[in-house]
C-alpha cells in the first residue's frame, strides 16, 4: 500500500461538479493498493501517515502531528500509484489491485483513520475526480508498506 501525502492549508474533491469532499489544514492522502495488500497494511499505514509530525512549531521546525495542529483528512483512491513507467511510454497497472480487492482495503483505510481520530473526508473508489488543494510549505511524503519497519 502506497500514500503520497500532502500537507494542505486546504482540498477539496469533486465529482460531477460536486464537491463530495472538502477539508482544510491537514492531510490531502492520494492512496494506492497493490496485490500484496491486505488489513495489517491498511492500519500500519494509517498509523504511519496520520502520525507523522510535519506540521510546524512555534521554532518553524516540522514537530507537531496533525493531532497537534486539529487537522483534517482527505482520502482520494489512486491506483496510478503502482503505475509502472519503466517501459516505453504507456504505463503499465498490473500491480495496482483490482477493485474487488481494492474497494474493501480502501473502505477500511477509512475506518482506520476515523479509529485513530480523523474521521476522513473521501472521494468515490472508481469515479473520475477532480482533486483541488492548496499546498502548505510544500510538504509532500510517500509512504509505502514495504518500506515500513
Amino acid at each position: 500500500m502506497r500514500a503520497v501525502v500532502t500537507r494542505v492549508a486546504e482540498a477539496s474533491v469533486t465529482i460531477d461538479r460536486e464537491v463530495v469532499g472538502k477539508i482544510g489544514q491537514g492531510f490531502l492522502i492520494l492512496l494506492g493498493i497493490t496485490h500484496e495488500d491486505g488489513p495489517e497494511q491498511c492500519r500500519k499505514l494509517a498509523e504511519k501517515v496520520l502520525g507523522l509530525r510535519v506540521f510546524t512549531d512555534e521554532n518553524d521546525k516540522m514537530n507537531k502531528s496533525l493531532a497537534d495542529v486539529g487537522g483534517q483528512v482527505l482520502v482520494v483512491s489512486q491506483f496510478t500509484l503502482y503505475g509502472d513507467c519503466s517501459h516505453g511510454r504507456r504505463p503499465s497497472f498490473i500491480a495496482a489491485a483490482r477493485p474487488e480487492q481494492a474497494i474493501p482495503l480502501y473502505e477500511q483505510f477509512l475506518r482506520e483513520c476515523e479509529r485513530l481520530g480523523f474521521p476522513p473526508q473521501h472521494g468515490q473508489f472508481g469515479a473520475k475526480m477532480a482533486v483541488a488543494s492548496v499546498n502548505d510549505g510544500p510538504v509532500t511524503m510517500i509512504v509505502d508498506t514495504k518500506d515500513l519497519k
